[in-house]
């Protein structure tokens, strides 16, 4: 299954600008830690950004940065040509209709006392839908999602991790956004729901148009979810361009060695895949 790449001549949805993201230092007196260093990129219509990297390399940051969680220290971001750089608390929840975000472990952002139908309904609520309006919208969501009919009335603590993740999606979803940020989706999962999970965030791209930018550590994952890759070490993009060039003939060291490094079924081939990285590492 394969998405709809966005038109690379529309005005893009994200667009990312020489961005720098500086920490604080931990004392007065500490010097700060410069997480993103002229970080740029952009994301379109129905496309997928893939962020590759690994831990510490600032994917997270980036993507924490878009969502306004975390100040920027130089230059911009827009979102349909409008300037969100650094936008207020009040003004960030106004957009929450457009950009949302399905995080690594979603049950944190559960609330364990609440049913799934009223925690997806509290955001619609929210943005002045009728209660009955927004029932059934939810119900709409989970079956998307492929959840069981009964599960709008059924407890976070019920679901099973995938069944939690495909919950995120469906409360990212429910506000129809422009954007989702995917941190991690799905890292902590087994491999067959993985599958699961990927093949339904393509089938939702494919049916509602929405963007994703993706942000895994894992490149076989990033190589199948996206249309574009951005491989991040150091704060830093060091290579940028179509998923299928990047992820199978990268120019840059850093990504010939994140290639050589994942891990492929075949032993045979993993084994000769180890020695030509243990190669590249020593070179």
């Amino acid at each position: 299954m394969t998405a709809v790449l966005g038109s690379d001549t529309a005005e893009p949805v994200l667009e990312v600008d020489e961005v720098d993201v500086i920490y604080p230092g931990k004392g007065w007196r500490a010097k700060g830690f410069q997480a993103l260093r002229s970080v740029s990129l952009d994301v379109h219509t129905a496309e997928t950004v893939g962020l590759v990297g690994e831990s510490g390399s600032g994917k997270s940051t980036l993507g924490r940065a878009v969502l306004g969680l975390v100040p920027t220290s130089a230059g911009r971001i827009r979102f349909r040509g409008q300037d969100i750089t650094n936008r207020s608390r009040a003004q960030r929840r106004e957009m929450a209709s457009d950009i949302q975000v399905v995080f690594q472990d979603p049950y944190t952002s559960f609330n364990p006392s609440m049913m799934i139908e009223d925690v997806l309904c509290e955001p619609l609520i929210g943005n002045g839908v009728p209660r009955r309006e927004a029932v059934a919208r939810v119900r709409t969501l989970l079956d998307q999602v492929q959840l069981p009919a009964d599960a709008g009335r059924r407890y976070p603590s019920e679901f099973s991790g995938g069944q939690r993740q495909r919950i995120g999606i469906a409360r990212a979803l429910a506000l129809e956004p422009t954007l989702i940020v995917c941190d991690e989706p799905v890292s902590a999962l087994d491999l067959s729901t993985q599958a699961i999970v990927l093949d339904l965030l393509i089938e939702l791209q494919e049916r509602t148009g929405v963007a994703y930018l993706f942000i895994s550590h894992d490149l076989a994952v990033v190589r199948y979810m996206s249309h574009r890759v951005g491989v991040m070490t150091a704060g830093q993009i060091i290579e940028f361009g179509p998923a299928a060039t990047v992820t199978s003939s990268p120019t840059e060291p850093y990504t010939q060695r994140l290639l050589l490094a994942s891990p492929v079924a075949d032993p045979e081939r993993q084994r000769q895949r180890r020695e030509a990285f243990e190669a590249a590492t020593l070179a």
